[in-house]
């Protein structure tokens, strides 16, 4: 079940935040809530409503024959029930105010729980430097940041990237075996430059640069000297 579908997370969380999810359900939904941020926040924002309703709540003491019908409701006898109305009524509404005090340090519990942000895995950092050939025709070397999930990768260039207008850099993700596969190329200059590709670490052991004629490796694979390489 895709849990970050707004519609879904907004119908998942209303039904928890007023009590009407319940047994499995309910603790199943408390067991995802740190996992799936859209959820996580849409509980938040429930729980914030509700609480911001009660607030507006002016407190009104019920009659006793209410705090006898949920004690006879409760407890299952009603001559047990039949105790001085003042009393009774004091003494239950001393336990409803505790079973509120309760839920709510619950409920905020539960807010700073889901409000906490998820914590996001470390990027993956490669320095790829010259190599020795590279050295002689370019002595630039490039800091790449993959994210964790293997979706975006940055890549820096730690001085500023000349090229004569016959030439381009490329970039390459070198698996253990097989043809590398080209990342896109390397413009001129000091900018970083952002790649987005699905599994960029999966089997990837190295990330390298190579020095290709103008616009990128004629046959899909390097085809000129290595300048700049770093392993994974």
């Amino acid at each position: 079940m895709d849990y970050g579908h707004p519609e879904r997370a907004e119908r998942l969380a209303a039904d928890y935040a007023v009590g009407t999810l319940r047994g499995g359900a309910r603790r199943r939904f408390e067991q995802l809530l740190p996992a799936h941020p859209v959820l996580a926040r849409a509980a938040a924002q429930w729980l914030a409503r509700l609480q911001l309703l009660a607030g507006q709540v002016e407190p009104v003491e019920p009659p006793a024959r209410v705090w006898m019908a949920i004690q006879a409701t409760l407890f299952g006898s009603a001559n047990d029930a039949r105790v001085a109305p003042a009393a009774s009524g004091r003494g239950q509404l001393r336990l409803w105010r505790g079973v509120s005090a309760v839920a709510m340090a619950a409920s905020m519990v539960l807010a700073v729980m889901v409000a906490r942000p998820v914590p996001e895995a470390a990027p993956v950092v490669v320095v790829l430097r010259s190599t020795p050939e590279g050295l002689q025709l370019m002595p630039t070397s490039f800091v790449a940041s993959v994210s964790a999930d293997g979706r975006a990768l940055v890549l820096k260039p730690l001085a500023p990237v000349a090229l004569a207008s016959a030439q381009s850099l490329e970039l390459w993700a070198v698996p253990k075996a097989g043809a590398p596969r080209s990342l896109g190329l390397i413009p001129a200059g000091e900018a970083p430059i952002t790649v987005i590709r699905a599994n960029l670490l999966s089997g990837t052991s190295a990330f390298a640069i190579s020095l290709e004629p103008a616009g990128g490796s004629p046959s899909g694979k390097p085809t000129g000297p290595i300048v700049s390489a770093g392993g994974v």
